[in-house]
This record gives structure tokens, C-alpha cells and sequence, in this order.
């Protein structure tokens, strides 16, 4: 079996896959490394138009399509991003705090590498992305958090007065900022 080509040679070898799940291959990124994509609005805007028959107004004019370039320009950072999480639930570019690191540490954040080197019982920030929630019916209302940055994972736990106080943020966000006493503990 040979490898896809093009967008439009995607979509006519696999005749199931519909619109939707094209545009979805290519807000992610999947397309990006088929002929004649340069970036993932141009896999966008060839998902939107592969499999559609060129109509007589257009017919002949640059071989049926071949060669009109996309006019959308390319995805920001933070733009693929969101797309990737809204596509997947994760990146595979550099982890989203990589991005904003020196400006974390400007206002005193900590990465999950930068616990590891703080003295037991400072007072600490830091910022990730919760990978992991877990509330047992054992723990007395204490909430456990493993939160993911790009050095590593911290792990937080939050009393059941904290927890009630910031319910919302602290059951929902995909992101935290959390702040307390670090306690170092020998496994």
C-alpha cells in the first residue's frame, strides 16, 4: 500500500471518511506531512475542498484547483494549541508552559523540577496542567492533584476547606496555579 500523497488522494482512497473528520485531521496537524501542505490552514482550507467536483466556472483554470494556494495564514502558537487540546486533549509540540516559563518565573512560579531543590516546608508557587484528580470516599474530603508542567509532574494536596473554597477551578480548570507550604516526602 502507498502512502497519501496529497489531501485530496486521502479522501478519494478513503471515500468513508467524511468533511467533518478531514477538517479534524487537519486542525490537528495529521495532514501536515502530505505533498502540498505547508502548514495546517493550508491542510484546512485542501480538507474543504478535496472531493468536490470543480464546476464549469473553474474548470481547466490552474488544473482544476491544483496550485491556488491557501490565503489563510499560518497557526500561532497558542492557536495550534488550542486545537490540538480541543483535537486530542493533549500536544505533541513542546508542553504549553514551556511557552510562558520565563514569564512564570518572573512572578515567582516554580516548575515541578524546581520543587525538587526547595527546602521542606517553603513556601511555594506553581503553575500545570492537571492530569489527574482523585477524591477517595477514604481521604476525609483531602483532594489530590497531579499537576503536569514541562520538567516533570508536582503532586498537591488540598485540604477540604480549600478544596470547598475553590470548587469550581479546582474540579473543572485544565490549568492551576497553586500556592502553599511544600512538604517533601521520602517514598
Amino acid at each position: 500500500m502507498r502512502s497519501f500523497q496529497s489531501v485530496d488522494d486521502l479522501a478519494s482512497r478513503i471515500p468513508a471518511m467524511n468533511r467533518k473528520e478531514l477538517v479534524g485531521l487537519a486542525r490537528i496537524g495529521a495532514m501536515n506531512s502530505l505533498g502540498e501542505v505547508e502548514h495546517r490552514r493550508d491542510a484546512l482550507w485542501q480538507a474543504e475542498q478535496a472531493g468536490r467536483p470543480v464546476g464549469p466556472l473553474l474548470r481547466g483554470a490552474a488544473n482544476a484547483g491544483e496550485g491556488l494556494r491557501t490565503p489563510l495564514k499560518k497557526m500561532t502558537t497558542d492557536e495550534r494549541l488550542a486545537a490540538d487540546y480541543a483535537g486530542t486533549g493533549l500536544t505533541t509540540g513542546p508542553h504549553p508552559l514551556a511557552y510562558w516559563r520565563e514569564r512564570l518565573r518572573g512572578d515567582g512560579m516554580l516548575s515541578a523540577d524546581d520543587l525538587t531543590r526547595c527546602a521542606n516546608h517553603q513556601y511555594v508557587r506553581v503553575v500545570g496542567c492537571v492530569i489527574a484528580r482523585q477524591r477517595p470516599g477514604t481521604a476525609k474530603g483531602f483532594v489530590f492533584l497531579s499537576m503536569e508542567d514541562e520538567t516533570g509532574i508536582a503532586n498537591v494536596i488540598l485540604t477540604p476547606d480549600v478544596f470547598e473554597n475553590n470548587r469550581v477551578a479546582a474540579g473543572r480548570s485544565r490549568f492551576l496555579l497553586v500556592e502553599g507550604q511544600l512538604q517533601h516526602q521520602e517514598a
